[in-house]
């Protein structure tokens, strides 16, 4: 479809489009409802198209969920800020995921399904979470800093699900400067733990 004037697309343009459509679409679904009550149906109503051309464009559900989910790596600037600015960093990353432009309902989708869909925990824990904590135990240095890191993605990780698909009050409704004020000095504190205790 065009506009007077203007020129017809190209098949490989309108493919593009399509597929973002799609993909659009079941980030939304698959946020609200999870990868169990998602259908390719639904997708496609959604995306207002056939559903045999979500089948021809991704070939599965599942491969549509992989897609879809896909975590924004280049909104991770965790990896590149100096040591002690680590900790801010990655608040920074999270609040920039679900609050900045693009990648909240991936993934919140994928924190959804997490528990349910084998591929979804497998993403999150390996391609998310170890993938960005094994980063950071590298900056970090010393003594259990794997441990370190692996805590500190936990901690930014139950955050991200008590704030935007729990919804917990207290949190779901703080500002996000006053959870940077009153988290970011307890993560701080991975950087250099007390040492352990003697014998």
């Amino acid at each position: 479809m065009t506009t007077a004037g203007a020129e017809p697309l190209s098949r490989d343009e309108r493919r593009r489009r399509t597929e973002a459509a799609i993909l659009e679409a079941a980030r939304a679904l698959f946020a609200e409802t999870g990868f169990e009550r998602t259908t390719i149906r639904a997708v496609a109503s959604a995306a207002g198209v056939d559903p045999a051309l979500v089948m021809q464009h991704f070939g599965s559900k599942d491969n549509l969920f992989t897609e879809a989910t896909r975590w924004a790596h280049d909104q991770v600037s965790v990896l590149d800020v100096p040591r002690e600015e680590v900790p801010g960093a990655a608040l920074t990353d999270l609040f920039e995921t679900f609050e900045g432009a693009g990648g909240r309902a991936g993934a919140i989708a994928l924190m959804r399904s997490c528990l349910t869909h084998p591929e979804a925990n497998r993403t999150l824990r390996d391609d998310v979470m170890c993938s960005v904590a094994s980063g950071v135990a590298e900056r970090m240095g010393g003594e259990d800093a794997e441990l370190r890191a692996g805590l500190l993605a936990a901690c930014v990780m139950g955050l991200g699900l008590s704030r935007y698909l729990l919804q917990v009050p207290a949190v779901a409704q703080a500002s996000r400067a006053d959870i940077e004020r009153l988290l970011e000095p307890a993560l701080r504190a991975l950087l250099d733990p007390p040492e352990r205790p003697a014998g």
